[in-house]
């Protein structure tokens, strides 16, 4: 037995008022539904098909340069510039240059470097930044504070991974 069958003798001993009330509940109901399950549920699913579309499309280009990328092997490992270069122009670019003291060579790939009354802050952001994209790390470093808020005096000793 259906529904509808098991409705009718209920529905047939409402006056037409109360059908007509019960008619329109229904479609008010329903509407509501609509608007407060169905249409956002919508939104999200295809917000979420277009965020999975974007993803693949990363992926995909992710994949096709890999091979170009481990290829060229660690950040900094193709050596273009002289690591005495690097590190002046990096100093330069980070607002280092009235810093930098001297530097000298120690090895093929080592160099060591004076900065005086250099900004401390500025200076850990430029030895993270040769770190993370030109593969030069801090083998020794000596910092001691210098005259002056936030200025430090370093010693450092510098090395291409």
């Amino acid at each position: 037995m259906d529904i509808a069958s098991r409705l009718r003798p209920h529905l047939s001993r409402l006056s037409p008022r109360e059908r007509r009330i019960l008619a329109i509940g229904g479609l008010i109901a329903a509407g509501l539904f609509v608007l407060a399950v169905v249409l956002p549920l919508e939104r999200s699913v295809g917000a979420l098909q277009r965020t999975v579309a974007h993803q693949r499309a990363e992926l995909a280009w992710m994949r096709r340069v890999a091979p170009e990328l481990a290829a060229a092997g660690p950040p900094g490992a193709n050596g273009t510039l002289p690591l005495i270069v690097l590190i002046d122009q990096s100093a330069r670019r980070a607002g280092l240059a009235g810093a930098l003291a001297g530097s000298a060579p120690e090895g093929p790939e080592t160099l060591r470097v004076r900065l005086q009354r250099a900004p401390f802050d500025a200076l850990i952001a430029w030895l993270a930044r040769l770190e993370q994209r030109d593969g030069v790390v801090v083998q020794a470093a000596r910092i001691q504070a210098a005259d002056g808020p936030g200025l430090v005096d370093a010693a450092l000793t510098l090395k291409r991974s």
